[in-house]
């Protein structure tokens, strides 16, 4: 039996993938840094498909110790995996300079360094013609003054998927990359796109919406997904507006907000 791996299982889009997933019938791998959410979740998931096998097992994404306790309750559980979902992410928000130092790193380990070292060592137990989800973001589609480190990391992991796309064709491994605008999960998140008024409503898509769209796109072997009408559109926009309109407008618009949710 192959599995399908999920990060931040417990948070909004996570657990909208989690029970997308169970609905299919996919056997599923959860984690998250609580191991009582996560058991919260596995007993939900299963209440409602009692016939979906579920395996959870915490982990700290930023530390590489935790990492390898969960590579090593892999190994011995003989458990392969025919789809990854990396969903764990850090969204806060504020100037560069109003970062700590170590709130930079966590964010940069989180987004970043776990994504990429997760990816590496479960390639190793992911069967060929697999698919492989990332969510990343439209905020990293255009540097953000104000977002600047988020919206870094996000593409980086965009411009590290598209290549693992191409790279992983000869094992048949479907790469997406998933750039959702706004998603209301967390009350701080809902509260950000209330004050954004109607481009944050156009913008935003519920968990569910985003979660059953992008398992459709991989099992269409898409190399983006944007979640959308409104944000296609803005993603169109923004690769053909000159940088320096770009930049002004965000600067202007997100100068003002500074959101710290970790």
């Amino acid at each position: 039996m192959n599995y399908t791996y999920i990060s931040g299982a417990t948070g909004g889009i996570g657990k909208a993938f989690a029970f997308s997933c169970a609905e299919k019938g996919y056997a599923l791998f959860l984690t998250a840094r609580n191991i009582d959410k996560l058991s919260a979740l596995k007993s939900e998931i299963i209440r409602k498909f009692p016939n979906v096998t579920a395996e959870v097992c915490p982990c700290e994404l930023t530390d590489d110790a935790s990492r390898r306790e969960m590579y090593a309750f892999i190994e011995d559980k003989g458990i392969t995996f025919d789809r990854i979902i990396h969903v764990a992410g850090v969204d806060t928000q504020k100037a560069f300079c109003e970062f700590t130092y170590e709130k930079l790193l966590f964010q940069l380990r989180v987004n970043c360094e776990s994504t990429a070292a997760i990816t590496r060592a479960l390639l190793d137990k992911t069967v060929d013609k697999a698919e492989m989800i990332t969510v990343g973001s439209m905020s990293g589609v255009t540097p953000m003054p104000y977002f600047a480190l988020y919206s870094a990391s996000k593409s980086f992991l965009e411009s590290l998927f598209i290549s693992l796309h191409y790279e992983l064709k000869k094992r048949g491994i479907k790469v997406t990359v998933v750039l959702p605008g706004g998603v209301p999960t967390r009350p701080d998140v809902v509260k950000a796109i209330k004050e954004q008024g109607l481009w944050g409503r156009l913008s935003a898509k519920t968990p569910e919406f985003v979660a059953k769209k992008s398992l459709k796109a991989v099992a269409k072997n898409k190399l983006r997904y944007v979640p959308g009408f409104f944000n296609k559109f803005l993603y169109f926009t923004m690769k053909i507006l000159p940088l320096r309109v770009q930049l002004r407008f965000i600067a202007r618009r997100w100068s003002r907000i500074s959101k710290d949710a970790f």
